[in-house]
């Protein structure tokens, strides 16, 4: 139970960082007790948890976008133009979680063995952090989520759906992408998080019930723990998301990316010494 609850807590501290919270439980399992993988189910999971967090931060602004869209497109209610932004804003988030459906459909087999290869994770944590470094000092920062285009949304969803190999960093992939187009880095993040919701829930929901219709005696953890890990998920990533909101309204992405370089290289290095295995 331990285990379960330092893996819950570890997913809390690094699923809103830019630095991949299922490389992190990856990586974290090669040095318990228990030695093992803790799988791409139990991430999924517990990644409900730090989305539950997601959507009791971001309630007033969920709450206004999912009314608007309903009045809108379900009760076909005229609106004021504040309004419609929000309208726009809610097709934009289902929009750009088309890409990370198709593909998370397409790829399921690969996201549960191959890409979990801690070779795969390293290399990727150094080449996405330096592209995350790149997008941060170059991307102009002028534009707001107002200025979201339907192209722009499935270039968003495109960089989620990347995520879906861990290393990539979900957060960390459509940053890059957002400054990469323009956008600033509050409004890149706060798309980041509104955009993850239908595909985070969906993922874990779908796993969460495929381990209660199909037990699995060769799981690391029970759903019993596997809920206790969820549970402190919830509660560390409510504070991350607080914390990380504040901290780029004035400063960079900068340390996140230092990190993944070193701790990617780190890795590397115990692969090739035999202290870990792939």
């Amino acid at each position: 139970m331990f285990e379960a609850l330092f893996l819950g807590l570890l997913q809390g501290l690094t699923e809103f960082l830019p630095i991949s919270s299922s490389a992190h439980l990856r990586l974290a399992g090669e040095f318990l007790p228990s030695a093992s993988d803790p799988g791409a189910t139990f991430t999924a999971i517990t990644q409900i948890g730090t989305e539950l967090a997601v959507l009791i931060y971001f309630r007033k602004d969920i709450a206004r976008i999912a009314s608007a869209w309903i009045s809108r497109v379900i009760l076909r209610r005229n609106l004021a133009a504040s309004s419609k932004q929000d309208v726009r804003l809610g097709w934009m988030i289902i929009f750009g979680s088309l890409p990370i459906v198709v593909l998370g459909y397409l790829f399921q087999e690969n996201i549960r063995n191959t890409f979990r290869s801690l070779w795969i994770i390293a290399i990727v944590m150094i080449v996405f952090g330096i592209i995350l470094g790149l997008a941060d000092r170059f991307g102009r920062r002028e534009r707001s989520l107002d200025s979201l285009t339907p192209g722009h949304g499935f270039a968003y969803g495109f960089a989620q759906a990347l995520a879906l190999v861990p290393g990539v960093s979900r957060s960390g992939a459509t940053i890059a992408m957002g400054r990469t187009l323009g956008y600033t880095r509050e409004s890149a993040l706060r798309y980041s998080f509104l955009l993850a919701i239908p595909a985070v829930f969906g993922s874990g929901f779908y796993e969460l019930s495929t381990a209660i219709g199909e037990s699995d005696p060769s799981a690391p953890y029970s759903l019993f723990e596997t809920f206790g890990a969820t549970i402190v998920a919830f509660f560390v990533g409510y504070a991350v998301i607080a914390w990380l909101m504040k901290f780029i309204s004035t400063k960079s992405f900068m340390p996140f990316i230092i990190y993944r370089i070193v701790l990617g290289s780190v890795i590397l290095i115990l692969l090739a010494v035999g202290v870990i295995n792939p």
